[in-house]
């Protein structure tokens, strides 16, 4: 009897997501030499783990239904919509946090200012999202395309 826990192309992609998340804690610790477990779960840094996640989706749907099925192109299509965010929309809305945390802090140095900080690390550079595709792809490939060689 064929469940969810057999699905394969499901766990190649979050065996893809959780793969990027700890290479992020890890490639942190190497850099900065401390450990930043925000870096284990949070969003944006090297490598982009949505990407990751979405391009083993993608591969793994593709080796099991074909690349020229209709549920192969849905996951391209889903699979670039996630990394054009990743590396557009949320990189600008991560540049702008910089500056408006910037401003914030220049505007109200010498007064008491209680304000939140905004999240500055919420997207990705280009790279950061093609080195997690690549890790998805590879990831994809090896579990769920593995088992058809």
């Amino acid at each position: 009897m064929n469940n969810f826990t057999s699905n394969t192309v499901f766990w190649s992609a979050f065996f893809a997501w959780l793969t990027a998340q700890v290479l992020k804690g890890l490639l942190n610790l190497y850099k900065y030499k401390k450990w930043d477990f925000r870096r284990f779960v949070g969003a944006g840094g090297m490598p982009s783990s949505h990407s990751a996640f979405v391009s083993a989706l993608a591969t793994g749907v593709g080796l099991t239904d074909g690349w020229a099925s209709t549920n192969f192109a849905m996951a391209l299509v889903f699979s670039a919509i996630v990394m054009y965010d990743a590396a557009g929309v949320r990189l600008a809305a991560s540049k702008q946090a910089a500056t408006l945390n910037k401003m914030v802090k220049e505007l109200f140095d010498e007064r008491e200012f209680h304000h939140e900080r905004l999240k500055e690390l919420i997207g990705h550079t280009p790279i950061e999202v093609i080195v997690g595709a690549l890790l998805g792809i590879f990831i994809g490939w090896w579990l769920v395309g593995g088992k058809k060689i």
